[in-house]
Order: C-alpha cells, then sequence, then structure tokens
C-alpha cells in the first residue's frame, strides 16, 4: 500500500492556483472593460471642454454690425446656433 500524502497536495496546490487563475482572469477582463469606459468618458469630457472653450470665445468676442442687424429682427436662434440651457444641480449643493 502507498502513501500519497504529496501527491494529494500537489492536486490541492494545482487547484487552487487554477482558481487563483480564473480569479485573475476575470477581474482583468473586468478592468479592462473599465478602462475602456473611462476612455470613452475622457473623450466625451475632451470634446465637451473644446465646445465649451468654444462658446466661452464665441461670446467674448464683439459683435459685429451686420451680424447684429441680421438677427435683431429675430429672437429665435438660428440653424446650427448653439443654446445653453441650465442645468440644475443635485444633491444638496447651495
Amino acid at each position: 500500500m502507498r502513501f500519497h500524502l504529496f501527491e494529494r497536495r500537489l492536486d490541492a496546490h494545482v487547484r487552487k492556483a487554477r482558481e487563483y487563475l480564473m480569479e485573475a482572469n476575470l477581474a482583468r477582463v473586468e478592468h479592462q472593460a473599465a478602462a475602456e469606459h473611462h476612455a470613452a468618458l475622457a473623450r466625451m469630457y475632451a470634446e465637451r471642454v473644446a465646445r465649451l472653450e468654444q462658446e466661452v470665445t464665441k461670446a467674448l468676442q464683439p459683435i459685429s454690425m451686420a451680424g447684429s442687424d441680421a438677427r435683431a429682427d429675430d429672437d429665435e436662434p438660428g440653424f446650427g446656433d448653439t443654446v445653453l440651457f441650465p442645468v440644475p444641480i443635485r444633491g444638496g449643493r447651495s
């Protein structure tokens, strides 16, 4: 009769190592998905910053006389004009 003390421990060690490998792969996939999400958010905010900077620059430029005459009798924004709406802040800020 053979004594299998070390073989059983080796099987348990391999089984535990496989569990750790599966957990590590799952964590890798989760972090890759989170990284893609954050990269998309970073692109979105970069576009937003560029758009808002353009709006601020446009708003600070002096109004030309030709443009003011054309818009004087027109209260509605024209096609392609950007309209900014106020967004209420939620969460108890004052």
